[in-house]
């Protein structure tokens, strides 16, 4: 008798755990003037928001041994190495990556070696190279996340610069989403603190606007079915923009 109850005991324990929702903080409801006009009540409204912070590997370290800073290499096959420790880069039967890269703000190309090459051609590079959780989001604790310049044939360095940019993990280019499905937000923030250096980001889905002041993925509900342009913007919290050509990203997602 004490075993069954105690089993029930378990089993409740466990479904609610499992139904237990996310908390919403930082809810922001947005409307646009073309949505606001259509008189349409019933519409649920566009709602930005995040989820309570659940850091995962918060000592994982991500280091870059190749390429050096500035270095520089012939066309073609470039090759890449990391080392990395405090986190199961590989599990068995894990089809996911783990390991992505950003090339000057492109889309993010995942990796299952942390050794590799990738065919370039001439021209100045920045890598952002980052590990991700469970959910595919960035990694954002110190060491989680490198970056570093580079040169293939006989391109000049970029321009030196102490101002901090973006690199943005989600969404990626014509991305495609579903009726009530979360748009995910998720960016890096490099070269910089938000807070010691008084930054915020900016985030515009068409007409709708958000700004965040700290380095946590936003999400987005109730898009209408259409083409969005989402702009991510890294400003100072004066509002003022920063030079340089990271500190914007934008990227075509669509609702269908």
């Amino acid at each position: 008798m004490n075993k069954i109850l105690l089993s029930l005991v378990l089993l409740a324990f466990i479904v609610s755990s499992c139904s237990e929702e996310k908390k919403k903080i930082n809810e922001s409801v947005v409307e646009s003037g073309d949505l606001a006009s259509s008189g349409d009540e019933a519409m649920p409204k566009v709602t930005f928001y995040q989820y309570e912070d659940s850091s995962s590997y918060p000592d994982a370290i991500l280091e870059l041994y190749t390429p050096l800073g500035n270095q520089v290499f012939k066309p073609g096959k470039v090759p890449f190495e990391f080392n990395i420790k405090n986190y199961q880069f590989q599990k068995d039967g894990d089809q996911d990556f783990k390991l992505f890269n950003i090339l000057n703000g492109g889309d993010p190309v995942g990796f299952y070696a942390p050794i590799f090459q990738r065919e370039l051609t001439e021209g100045s590079y920045r890598i952002v190279a980052y590990l991700v959780d469970d959910e595919g989001l960035a990694l954002k604790n110190f060491g989680n996340y490198v970056d570093r310049d580079f040169q293939v044939g006989e391109s000049r360095p970029f321009p030196y610069s102490a101002e901090p940019y973006l690199a943005l993990n989600y969404p990626r280019s014509n991305q495609e989403y579903v009726d009530g499905e979360e748009m995910i937000i998720d960016f890096l923030v490099l070269g910089g603190d938000m807070e010691l250096d008084r930054l915020k980001v900016r985030i515009e889905v068409n007409d709708f606007q958000y700004e965040i002041n700290e380095m946590k993925p936003v999400r987005v509900a109730n898009l209408p079915a259409g083409t969005y342009q989402v702009q991510v913007n890294l400003l100072r919290k004066d509002g003022k923009e920063l030079d340089g050509p990271f500190s914007s990203v934008s990227k075509t997602v669509i609702v269908r």
